[in-house]
């Protein structure tokens, strides 16, 4: 009976074996496509960086503005501001000159308010003007004050009045807006 077990089994086992060897699956040599799929990483749209474009209408060319989560007021850089009088009420005029593109816009607006703008070494006094801008296509009215920013690196600085419930600030990026 051993004998007869030893026979089945030695059946069995070179049964399977010629099995497996009818079924394995040789590897084919798979050509290489000619184009390699572009891989593009989609970012939700309100997800912003450190530094990114933003434009005065009806200026044609971009300025560069810190986007700044600590300050509460946008600033941008201005040159020849002055104070008048017009039917009663203050209003400034000043040039907006983009030190990139060199393209100016002279701006006559109403002073919205007078603000004390805190620094580490000094207070500063400036006017708030409404502005339209441009930013990540989208067109915004929103204040600014004006400053003499040649000191700074980027002429503009956004802050979170105009951020709030539109943008999402990771400082890890920038340049991520057209």
């Amino acid at each position: 009976m051993k004998k007869i077990v030893a026979v089945l089994g030695f059946i069995w086992m070179t049964s399977a074996c010629s099995t497996q060897t009818k079924q394995q699956v040789l590897p084919a040599i798979v050509p290489q496509s000619q184009k390699t799929p572009k891989v593009e990483i989609v970012r939700p749209t309100n997800i912003i960086g450190a530094i990114e474009p933003f434009y005065i209408l009806p200026m044609k060319s971009a300025f560069y503005a810190r986007i700044d989560t600590g300050a509460t007021t946008s600033s941008i850089d201005v040159q020849n501001l002055r104070r008048f009088e017009r039917d009663g009420e203050e209003w400034v005029s000043f040039d907006v000159v983009n030190n990139r593109s060199n393209e100016s816009y002279h701006f006559e607006k109403p002073i919205i308010k007078k603000v004390k703008i805190k620094r580490i070494e000094q207070e500063e006094h400036r006017v708030k003007v409404m502005l339209d801008i441009k930013i990540g296509g989208q067109k915004i009215k929103t204040e600014f004050t004006l400053a003499e920013r040649a000191d700074f690196d980027y002429q503009g600085l956004i802050g979170r009045s105009l951020l709030s419930g539109r943008y999402i600030v990771d400082t890890s990026l920038s340049y991520t807006l057209k």
